[in-house]
């Protein structure tokens, strides 16, 4: 097993919401959590947080091995 985290600091994202990006670079949402500017989001939250240019949004990702 191992966790994986790619972070994202550029306005390619802006007016989406973080769901949107999520789905967009290939997420599954039930094996990630998310910090946006510094504040861990609820997976709950997902869909009603709208992005803007200035956010920093950090996806931790787990990855099961065998």
């Amino acid at each position: 097993d191992s966790i994986s985290a790619k972070l994202y600091t550029n306005s390619t994202a802006a007016g989406s919401t973080l769901s949107q990006l999520l789905a967009q670079q290939g997420f599954d949402v039930a094996h990630v959590a998310v910090e946006l500017n510094g504040k861990i989001i609820c997976r709950s939250d997902f869909s009603k947080v709208q992005l803007a240019d200035s956010d920093t949004i950090e996806v931790v990702q787990f990855v099961g091995g065998g």
